[in-house]
């Protein structure tokens, strides 16, 4: 058994589990087997509707053979030097209606610090870490680290032979017992307006529904045709041609319109996967069998990537995002480019669209059953009422027939 365990452990490390025999094959190409098409991956018993071709050559090279790991990692392609891509670099990335990346936005830089944020939970967030946590930190880590080398330097052997007996201090106690408390109260406040509104979104304007597989995303779009896009990793080669980061340059973009709140639905196929961008201050789980919530608005048009957060097998670190905001106008292009319909055009069927949505869109209540006289406008009469009141029915469990105790 434990020889077996030891296999099981081996196998899940090295991607060789059940789960990710049906994800894209790890085959070198020197076999002559081109590894399998990301959408193969996907279950056959949810078909969704064929998304438009992909934008460009490099897409759809990358959606028919999807990168594997030693397509990205090799140096000699990747530009791995920190430079600048080039101008010439930057406009072949923007390639039809494609955004191109810009330094120190969206993606990492080599700073110390946050990135910069671009939703207003970012912002908020990034104003209590910057403003108030790093000070408070910093204060109380530079006045520990003084009344530590005090204590060593005055109360030194030398300095004090007789050490002092002293047990008790009333004030000293209770300063080191309110000052905590002070600091803790001044950090909560914030900390506890920022979940509330993290946790309290407004209305969504878009849906959009994001499936974790090992190792890629697919994109669901229930409020605009049902449609879906599987987004891959490009290989170094194709994300220098396009002036992209490694590692983080994907063949199909999550594309949303700028201005809209955004209700992400986060789940997964297989193992679970952790949707996120830093740049929008959200990191969620994608589990499998449940499905997980967040939501994001961005005014200002871009591209911001993330990665898969939640170790997930062999290719965890091949698992980037891209997400592109746009205008509404392309936003719409792009969606009839893919097949897919506006909202309005016609009402979606899926249960995850916003439309459907019965959490925002609530039901109105029945408010016609008020007979009893206890129903509020609110709150209307129960239709279950028992009569308390009236005669109770006789019971026979105390007849005198009953055979219970008898003796036979």
């Amino acid at each position: 058994m434990k020889t077996l365990l030891k296999f099981l452990a081996v196998a899940a490390a090295f991607g060789l589990v059940p789960a990710t025999a049906g994800a894209q094959s790890a085959a070198p190409a020197t076999q002559g087997t081109a590894p399998a098409p990301a959408q193969a991956a996907q279950p056959a018993a949810q078909p969704k509707e064929p998304a438009g071709a992909p934008i460009d050559a490099i897409s759809a090279a990358s959606q028919a053979a999807p990168a594997q790991p030693q397509e990205v990692s090799d140096p000699a392609i990747a530009n791995v030097s920190g430079e600048e891509p080039s101008d010439a670099q930057v406009a072949n990335a923007a390639i039809g209606a494609r955004a191109a990346p810009q330094i120190g936005i969206g993606q990492p830089d080599g700073r110390m610090n946050l990135q910069d944020q671009f939703t207003s939970i970012g912002e908020e967030a990034a104003w209590f870490h910057n403003v108030l946590l790093l000070p408070v930190i910093t204060a109380i880590s530079i006045f520990v680290l003084i009344l530590m080398l005090y204590v060593v330097v005055r109360y030194r052997r030398k300095a004090h032979p007789i050490p002092s007996r002293t047990t008790h201090n009333t004030v000293l106690e209770v300063v080191w017992t309110l000052v905590p408390v002070l600091i803790l109260v001044v950090i909560a406040v914030p900390s506890i307006k920022l979940l509330a509104n993290q946790y309290s979104p407004p209305k969504a304007d878009l849906t959009v529904k994001v499936i974790g597989h090992q190792w890629y995303w697919t994109y669901e779009y229930p409020d605009n045709g049902e449609f879906s896009v599987d987004s891959n990793i490009l290989k170094d080669e194709d994300a220098k041609k396009r002036g992209e980061p490694r590692l983080l340059a994907v063949d199909e973009r999550m594309v949303v319109p700028a201005g809209a709140t955004v209700k992400v639905i986060v789940t997964s196929d297989d193992v679970i996967h952790a949707f996120w961008v830093p740049a929008f201050w959200n990191k969620i789980d994608a589990v499998p069998g449940r499905l997980n919530e967040t939501w994001f608005k961005v005014d200002r048009p871009g591209l911001y990537y993330g990665q898969c957060t939640e170790l997930c097998g062999a290719r965890h670190a091949y698992m980037p995002i891209a997400v592109e905001v746009v205008p509404p106008a392309q936003f719409a292009a792009w969606v009839a480019s893919k097949g897919g319909t506006m909202p309005g055009q016609v009402k979606p069927t899926s249960s995850d669209a916003t439309q459907n949505s019965p959490i925002a869109n609530a039901a109105p209540a029945d408010l016609t059953n008020t007979s009893g006289g206890s129903a509020t406008e609110t709150s209307p009469e129960p239709t279950n009422l028992v009569n308390a009141v009236g005669t109770a029915p006789t019971s026979s469990q105390g007849a005198t027939n009953s055979r219970r105790g008898d003796s036979q």
